[in-house]
């Protein structure tokens, strides 16, 4: 029976959201968790408490951060933590499974980075009155496609996240999901393009039909996008780099120089890509309806209200 146990004997509500963070964010701070928890309360102490408590139920873990000057405490889950989670069959089941010298190694820093950007977009839509929880976006979900550049070899795009938000507006609705990259300037330039041109071959993606036994059609019809059976009532998601680990001046050096290296590739120049491009300072300081995105592609200045849903987005009133 494998909902017998659908939650841990005497875990509070928070307790249980806080397993189902952990579970599908891998690795998250208490100060991120008070963010996305118990931002009503001034302090985090309550939240302390219960993490504590499925700390003792074996539940879950704790360990420093590596970073120089942060004292914030970092929590995941343990093997009967994730099994527990996974009893309740609430969450796609994740094979992953962070352990002490993971959560301790040398991502953790990229990890946290990319829980910061989700989080972002979940207090601005709760300040906007816009919807986007804690469990709204997903870390590194995989996207199979080939490319005419190296023909035969199945590929894989993996975003650091693909998060879904619903932008309110009156009555309207709007459902966008977006693709993140978050970029600590570990990698170079040119590897963070290359990245790009894996969106741009996933967009043009379609999988060919195999040939059947039975007889051919009247008439053939070109094959949809493998990324239209994924996203069936959007546009191809938004892509959206954000940039930190360093100076604010030396970001913007690695913006103009990612433009220019974009704007010199053919490849990138005609593709039909939306990328846009920001600091993750400026996400949490303004807003991902801001005039904070510079678009990748075209003209530099950041556009206003770049991420607004378009006219010809999915809409869906009863959501």
């Amino acid at each position: 029976m494998p909902y017998a146990n659908p939650a841990p004997v005497g875990a509070t509500l928070i307790g249980q959201q806080a397993l189902n963070i952990l579970y599908q964010h891998r690795l998250v701070s208490t100060l991120q968790l008070h963010q996305m928890l118990t931002p009503h309360h001034t302090r985090a102490e309550y939240l302390r408490r219960q993490l504590h408590k499925l700390r003792d139920q074996g539940l879950a873990d704790r360990v420093g951060r590596r970073a120089h000057g942060q004292t914030d405490l970092l929590w995941w889950l343990t093997e009967q933590g994730a099994t527990s989670v996974e009893a309740t069959g609430l969450l796609p089941q994740r094979p992953y499974r962070m352990s002490p010298e993971a959560a301790a190694g040398p991502l953790q820093e990229h990890t946290l980075a990319t829980v910061e950007a989700g989080l972002g977009f979940v207090v601005h839509a709760r300040a906007l009155g816009h919807e986007c929880g804690p469990l709204d976006w997903s870390p590194e979900i995989a996207h199979t496609y080939r490319d005419d550049q190296r023909p035969g070899e199945d590929l894989r795009l993996i975003p650091d996240a693909v998060l879904n938000y619903v932008h309110v507006q009156g009555r309207q609705r709007t459902l966008l999901t977006f693709m993140i990259e978050v970029d600590r300037t570990q990698m170079t330039i040119a590897r963070l393009a290359q990245k790009l041109h894996a969106y741009a071959a996933y967009q043009r993606y379609a999988p060919q039909p195999s040939p059947g036994r039975g007889p051919r059609p009247a008439r053939r019809t070109a094959p949809s996008q493998a990324w239209r059976s994924r996203y069936p009532s959007q546009a191809f998601p938004r892509v959206l780099l954000v940039l930190t680990g360093a100076s604010q001046e030396r970001l913007e050096r690695r913006v103009a120089d990612l433009r220019s290296l974009a704007a010199a590739d053919p490849a990138l120049t005609t593709s039909t890509v939306r990328a846009g491009v920001t600091t993750l300072d400026r996400l949490h300081d303004h807003g991902p309806f801001a005039r904070i995105f510079t678009p990748v592609f075209g003209p530099a200045d950041p556009v206003d209200a770049w991420l607004r849903p378009a006219q010809h987005a999915a809409q869906n009133p009863a959501a």
